[in-house]
């Protein structure tokens, strides 16, 4: 007798079973591969960012004490000593009473401590220069080390590389840089009912979803997904496509044959191969019939069939096991980003379960945007099409009543 779900754990056990799996090994990839891999070691700045003082604004380099007081009615005047072209460090100091004409990113002379915008300024001929604005130290300019100090750690270890922490390492000089690994991940779908997307399905039969959906989102989320063919309910054939899965790849989806029944082979063919089965069942809705298992020390979440449970149990379980793969010390940690809104009605839960109920927003001017529930069986599409997000009803929790504020994510 196959056993039942009276031992489901809860999702924050979920979580913890998942941590268990070992990051991938680091990469050492060229800087333009990197975006959106996790750091695999700190980055510690070898020189000072921007090397030398740099003007951030066209007009005058000058010391700020000698336009102290310059305004419109009452402007202050100096002497021109020299131009700055962009590019060469300029060789003598800025004797005092002296301005520099300098360009955008071009090095300060020494002594100069503030730019004037060219705007403020005006040029009198015969070497001197009308100042209409006063300036404070630091004004129009970028300080040596302001962006990054020698010795400094600029990007600690798990940080995600966006275009902006990209253009940092660049500045820094990394031509190539140590990232978590690129988790491959192959996704099965299993069920006698499944065809493909391009034939025309018969009276029981109905087009694999799941395989796109789910492929989709591990490409979305930075990981590398791998299709298989279909896989019937069939011991053997199961069997044999998770064996060749788990072999190519770092985690393994299965949606399909995760529930209590005489044509569930999942289970099985995970013993037959030697896995160890670490949760069949999880209290969450919807998505209860989940499996996560450990194939040659690699995962595998046998999701459920129905579209919506098992795009839900990848949003909530498979994106973040794919993070912490990639290299991401906070994967699990780390609360989804959500933003307020006010329940339009009642909401009911069964206590015991945590529920991921999905909500559609009206916005309104001036207030909270109203969160709608889209209720709906987990074999329907719409009820994710429908939705801009998810709330959550914890498990200790019977229901969220009408009115009251609630943290969405967005889907």
């Amino acid at each position: 007798m196959r056993e039942g779900f009276f031992r489901a754990v809860s999702t924050a056990q979920f979580r913890d079973l998942l941590r268990t799996f070992a990051p991938l090994t680091p990469a050492t990839v060229d800087l333009l591969a990197a975006r959106g891999r996790f750091l695999a070691a700190d980055v510690t700045a070898a020189e000072n960012l921007p090397a030398h003082p740099r003007a951030a604004m066209d007009g005058y380099a000058v010391r700020a004490a000698d336009v102290f007081g310059a305004t419109e009615s009452n402007p202050g005047y100096l002497d021109l000593a020299m131009d700055i072209p962009i590019g060469l460090l300029p060789e003598n100091p800025l004797p005092p009473g002296h301005c520099a004409r300098i360009v955008t990113g071009a090095l300060l002379p020494r002594g100069a401590d503030a730019v004037v915008m060219v705007e403020y300024t005006e040029d009198m001929g015969a070497g001197a220069v009308e100042f209409r604005r006063p300036v404070a130290p630091g004004d129009n300019m970028l300080l040596a080390g302001e962006d990054a100090t020698l010795g400094q750690c600029v990007l600690p270890a798990g940080t995600r590389l966006r275009p902006q922490e990209i253009g940092l390492l660049a500045a820094l000089g990394h031509e190539r840089v140590a990232v978590g690994g690129l988790p491959r991940v192959g996704v099965l779908s299993t069920g006698d009912e499944l065809v493909p997307v391009a034939a025309s399905p018969r009276p029981g039969q109905i087009r694999d979803v799941n395989s796109h959906a789910l492929a989709a989102m591990v490409a979305a989320a930075g990981g590398k997904p791998r299709t298989y063919s279909l896989v019937p309910d069939d011991l053997p054939g199961i069997t044999a496509a998770l064996a060749q899965a788990a072999a190519e790849n770092d985690l393994t989806l299965l949606s399909g044959g995760s529930s209590v029944g005489a044509r569930d082979f999942t289970l099985d063919a995970l013993r037959g191969l030697g896995a160890e089965i670490l949760a069949h069942g999880v209290a969450i809705s919807p998505g209860k019939p989940t499996i996560l298992a450990c194939l040659d020390g690699k995962p595998v979440l046998g999701l459920p069939g129905q579209v919506t449970s098992a795009q839900i149990v990848m949003l909530v379980f498979g994106l973040p096991l794919l993070a912490h793969l990639a290299g991401d010390p906070g994967a699990f940690d780390r609360p989804p980003r959500t933003f307020p809104a006010i329940l339009s009605r009642n909401v009911a839960s069964k206590q015991g379960r945590e529920d991921h109920v999905r909500v559609r927003l009206e916005t309104r001017p001036g207030q909270l945007p109203l969160a709608h529930p889209v209720l709906g069986k987990s074999g329907l599409l719409k009820t994710l099409l429908l939705a801009d997000g998810c709330i959550v009803i914890p498990a200790d929790r019977e229901g969220f009543p009408g009115g009251v504020e609630v943290d969405v994510r967005p889907i």
